[in-house]
C-alpha cells in the first residue's frame, strides 16, 4: 500500500486495487478563503493558501471513495476538491450526516456517518470516529469527522479529522483497539482577527497531537494539516514536541507530492 501526500489533510491511499482520498484541496495556490459563517466579515476568517498542488484533479484518475472530514471549510474541500469529488472521478463519499445532506442532491453515492457507525466501501470497513473542531457553540465549526478504515488487505488506518481533543474522543483513543496508521490533522488553527473568538482553537495544538498518539500508540504517525496556510501555527512546536514525546523514530513528515510504502 502506498500513500502520496497532496498537502493540507488530503491523502492519496493506495491498495493497489482500491484508492481512497481523504479531504481534497486541489486548488492552485495563493488564493484566499473565507471561512467563516456567512455574516462574518471576510477579515474576521480569512486564510491564504500557499503549499503546492502536487498532483492536479485532471491527473488523479478514478477514486472509490473520498473521505470527507466535513464539506464547509476551504482548507479541506477546495473549489477544485468539491468539483472533483462530485464528479464521475468518484464512486463513493463518506462524510458527517449533515455534509451528507448538503452533497446528496448532488451526487448517488454520498453517506452520513454519525459518530460509531460504519460502513463497507470498495471492500473497506469505515467507521466514524468523534471529532469536534473547535469549542462548542462557536458559529463556523458544523459537523465533522473522522475515519477509521479497516480490512483484511490493508493496515487499520485512522484519518483524524480537524477536531480538538475532548472527553469523547479520548475515551476513543484509550479503547482497546490496534491502529497501523495515524494520519492526524494538526495545525493548532486560530483567527486571531475574530472578535471574542481570536484565542479559540479548532485543531489540534502540539500538546493533543502528541497525547493523541500516546494514547492510540500507532505503528506510524504522519502529521498533517500542519502548513501551507496563513491561519495555522508555525510547524516547528509541533516538531519539537513529537521529538520530546519520544515518537520521532515512527513519525513521517511528508511533504506535498511524496509517497511512501506501508507494509500489511
Amino acid at each position: 500500500m502506498t500513500l502520496t501526500y497532496l498537502g493540507t489533510a488530503s491523502v492519496l491511499i493506495d491498495t493497489g486495487s482500491v484508492r481512497v482520498l481523504t479531504d481534497p484541496v486541489l486548488d492552485e495556490p495563493g488564493g484566499t478563503y473565507d471561512m467563516g459563517p456567512p455574516w462574518a466579515p471576510p477579515r474576521w476568517f480569512s486564510s491564504t493558501r500557499s503549499h503546492p498542488t502536487p498532483i492536479p484533479a485532471s491527473a488523479l484518475g478514478a477514486i472509490d471513495v473520498a473521505l470527507l472530514s466535513h464539506d464547509h471549510h476551504f482548507d479541506n474541500l477546495d473549489y477544485a476538491g468539491r468539483a472533483f469529488v462530485l464528479g464521475r472521478s468518484v464512486d463513493t463519499v463518506v462524510t458527517n450526516p449533515a455534509a451528507a445532506r448538503r452533497l446528496a442532491p448532488l451526487k448517488r453515492d454520498v453517506r452520513g456517518l454519525a459518530t460509531g457507525e460504519s460502513t463497507t466501501a470498495a471492500g473497506i470497513r469505515i467507521t466514524a470516529t468523534p471529532a469536534r473542531h473547535g469549542p462548542l457553540l462557536t458559529p463556523q465549526v458544523g459537523q465533522v469527522s473522522g475515519f477509521l478504515l479497516e480490512g483484511s488487505h490493508i493496515p487499520t488506518i485512522w484519518f483524524s479529522g480537524d477536531t480538538v481533543m475532548t472527553p469523547r474522543l479520548r475515551h476513543w483513543l484509550t479503547a482497546d483497539r490496534a491502529v497501523d496508521v495515524a494520519i492526524i490533522n494538526c495545525g493548532a488553527v486560530r483567527f486571531p482577527g475574530a472578535p471574542l473568538l481570536s484565542s479559540a482553537r479548532f485543531t489540534f495544538d502540539p500538546g493533543e497531537v502528541v497525547g493523541a498518539a500516546l494514547a492510540l500508540n500507532p505503528r506510524m504517525l504522519i502529521p498533517v494539516h500542519r502548513s501551507g496556510w496563513s491561519h495555522f501555527a508555525p510547524e516547528g512546536p509541533l516538531r519539537d514536541a513529537i521529538n520530546a514525546a519520544g515518537l520521532e523514530p515512527r513519525t513521517r513528515w511528508l511533504e506535498p507530492g511524496e509517497t511512501i510504502s506501508i507494509s500489511t
